[in-house]
Order: structure tokens, then C-alpha cells, then sequence
């Protein structure tokens, strides 16, 4: 099958991450979703359960499967039993694209438990480059990746903007922006995010997430527990002045609201701020 080429994935709009605990509330409401990510993980065993689960959602939304444990960013190539699985499931559910993190969660074949940043150079940024290409080529869909947040930053003389950059440099991939995650770093490390949106391929931002966390003395958490706060919302906005966005995802992990509406409401406000027009 020819590689789908990242100017063909559709829009989808706003949607929602598919949580087990929310199912009954998302099937039931799915007019007022777009689209569900779903965690790649998750589904990449064929279970009956799970395989009556994906081909339920699949009958009401596109899905996107975006997964925590390729570690692209670990020393060698992705495990190619993984990748296999990874393109079943991506033609099972003729997803438009595939999406994961520009981070490493193993290290000597033991998963971390944790998404990782990695030690930035312009080397390791290209050869990841050619690595993730190869995992597009592989799947045969777009693979898009995330930025991550990091509580240690790895100062090497190269910022994380300028890595992503030099990343996309050597790969055709796209890029899922955590709006949550650029927010949380900027504050965390003092710096500016408008700076960050300047330096990376904004042209090559296919999907958004948006979350919230929680605030511990001297530091944020991105814990996906509560609601999208204000200041990311109007850097949600400050970004679509600047990419022609294909889609846009509300994150949420734990402590659930108890009104699914309170989920929809912000579904409705991620799809209200995409389909405003552009000032000139």
C-alpha cells in the first residue's frame, strides 16, 4: 500500500482521549465528540474485549492510536514485532495517522515508567530523524510526534525548540504540540513559549493536546487531572495564529468529573477557537 503523505490526513476537529472509565459517557455522547485518540498499548494484543471495544468506537469516530512505549529515542531500532502490531491496528482501524513522543521510556530493555527527554544534539536528532522515518515508512501512515515535559533539563547548548527543529529537518513526520506541555515547560524553565512557536516547523504541527494539571510549590505538574487552565487556552490560541491545525484533543487521565458535560464543554471550546477565522 503507497505511504500516505502528511498533507493528506483529513481534519478532524476536536475530540477526546478514550478512556475506559469515561465509555459509556463518550458512546452515548459521540455526537458532540469529532474524533478519539486512543492509547496504542492498549489495543495492540487482539482481545476479544478489546477488539469488540475498538470495533464499537470505530462505528462512531475516527481514531488516532497514540502511543507511551515505542521509545523511539532508545539506542537501536524500534522492536519490529511492535511495529507490526502497530500497523495492524493502524489498518484495522484505518487510522489517518499514528502518534508518540520524541522522548525514550526504556533503557536496557526495562521500561522506565516515565516519558524520559533526551540528551539534545544535532546528532541524535538526526539519527532519531531517520529512525522515525523509518517507522513511518514502515506503518504506512503519517507518524506524528509529541514534545514532552521534562523536570530536569538536560542543558547541552541546544534548547528543546531548536532540537524538535533540527528533528524535523531529517524526517517528513509530523508534530502533535502539547499546548499543556509547551506551557508547563515555559513556566518550569523560565522561558518563552512565543519563542519556542517561532523556532520549531509550526507548518509541520498536525494535532494539539490540551490538559490540565496541578500546581506544586515552585513547580507545575502535568498530571491530566483537571480541567485546561486560562493561560493554556490563550496560548492554545496564540498557536492557531499560526498553523493551519488538523486537530485538537482534550487529555484527561484521573480524577474524572463527575458532569461528563464539564468534558464536552471543553471539547466544544477547543472546536469553537479552531473553527474561528485567522485575523489577518
Amino acid at each position: 500500500m503507497p505511504m500516505r503523505s502528511l498533507s493528506a490526513v483529513p481534519a478532524l476537529g476536536a475530540g477526546l482521549g478514550f478512556r475506559t472509565e469515561l465509555h459509556d459517557q463518550i458512546v452515548a455522547h459521540h455526537d458532540d465528540i469529532d474524533w478519539l485518540e486512543i492509547i496504542t498499548e492498549h489495543f495492540l494484543l487482539s482481545r476479544p474485549r478489546e477488539d469488540r471495544v475498538l470495533g464499537e468506537l470505530r462505528e462512531l469516530f475516527p481514531i488516532v492510536p497514540h502511543g507511551i512505549e515505542m521509545s523511539i529515542g532508545s539506542p537501536g531500532e524500534v522492536d519490529p514485532h511492535y511495529l507490526e502490531a502497530l500497523a495492524r491496528l493502524v489498518k484495522a482501524i484505518d487510522a489517518p495517522y499514528f502518534s508518540d513522543h520524541l522522548c525514550f521510556t526504556r533503557a536496557g530493555g526495562v521500561s522506565l515508567g516515565s516519558l524520559t527527554p533526551l540528551p539534545r544534539s544535532t546528532a541524535l536528532a538526526r539519527e532519531l530523524a531517520g529512525k522515525a522515518q523509518r517507522v513511518q515508512e514502515a506503518v504506512g501512515v503519517p507518524f506524528v510526534l509529541e514534545n514532552i515535559t521534562y523536570h530536569v533539563d538536560l542543558r547541552t547548548g541546544m534548547s528543546e525548540a531548536e532540537f524538535i527543529a533540527e528533528f524535523f529537518e531529517h524526517c517528513d513526520c509530523g508534530l502533535l504540540l502539547d499546548v499543556t506541555n509547551l506551557y508547563t515547560n515555559a513556566v518550569n524553565h523560565g522561558f518563552d513559549p512565543q519563542h519556542f512557536l517561532d523556532v520549531i516547523p509550526t507548518e509541520r504541527v498536525v494535532q494539539v493536546h490540551l490538559a490540565g494539571g496541578i500546581e506544586e510549590p515552585g513547580v507545575l505538574l502535568d498530571s491530566h487531572s483537571t480541567a485546561v487552565p486560562e493561560p493554556v487556552w490563550r496560548l492554545f490560541d496564540d498557536v492557531l495564529r499560526r498553523v493551519s491545525l488538523k486537530a485538537g484533543m482534550i487529555e484527561r487521565d484521573q480524577d474524572f468529573p463527575e458532569d461528563f458535560g464539564d468534558l464536552l464543554t471543553e471539547v466544544g471550546r477547543a472546536r469553537a477557537a479552531m473553527q474561528r477565522p485567522v485575523p489577518a
